[in-house]
């Protein structure tokens, strides 16, 4: 059985993608299912690459026993044959993520990472916490557990029809 691939990607990849990651596996680990998915990060920017997630949402995720770990890298064209799911975490991030794909097919694969989040508003984007306190990153980390819930019910409920 193929694995299903996920990229999560942000501006930077050192805030939301990397938690998204991270949780996304912590979720996968907790339900036995990391043989089944192949998970990553990436930020459309070069900005931050080969640096480490931010300090703040390592710490944010490990007061809730999760791990984030990898290096920024940028999102490239390729990679839309690398991953079945590319998701954004907000409006813009998809802009760049739809501007980027090669063709239809790709662009399909392009989703906003909120959509997943039964909570939010439609079209909702993930707050960047990069220049805000540090509950910011608690926030991020709620959205994530609620959209990585919401994604994972998603492909479950696709593999059943």
């Amino acid at each position: 059985m193929a694995k299903t691939s996920i990229c999560f990607v942000c501006l930077g990849n050192i805030c939301r993608s990397p938690t998204a990651e991270g949780v996304m596996r912590h979720l996968l680990e907790a339900e036995k299912l990391t043989d089944a998915f192949l998970i990553d990060s990436a930020g459309t920017s070069a900005y931050h690459v080969g640096e480490a997630p931010d300090a703040r949402s390592t710490a944010a995720a490990k007061r809730r026993g999760i791990r984030l770990s990898g290096a920024s890298r940028q999102f490239v064209r390729a990679d839309f044959a690398r991953f079945d799911w590319v998701i954004a975490m907000d409006r813009e991030n998809q802009r760049e993520l739809l501007d980027l794909a090669p063709n239809a097919a790709a662009r399909q694969k392009v989703h906003l990472f909120r959509n997943f989040d039964a909570s939010a508003a439609a079209d909702a984007d993930t707050p960047d916490p990069y220049y805000g306190g540090e509950h910011g990153f608690d926030v991020v980390i709620d959205i994530c557990e609620r959209a990585c819930r919401g994604l994972l019910d998603h492909l479950r409920a696709q593999d059943r029809s």
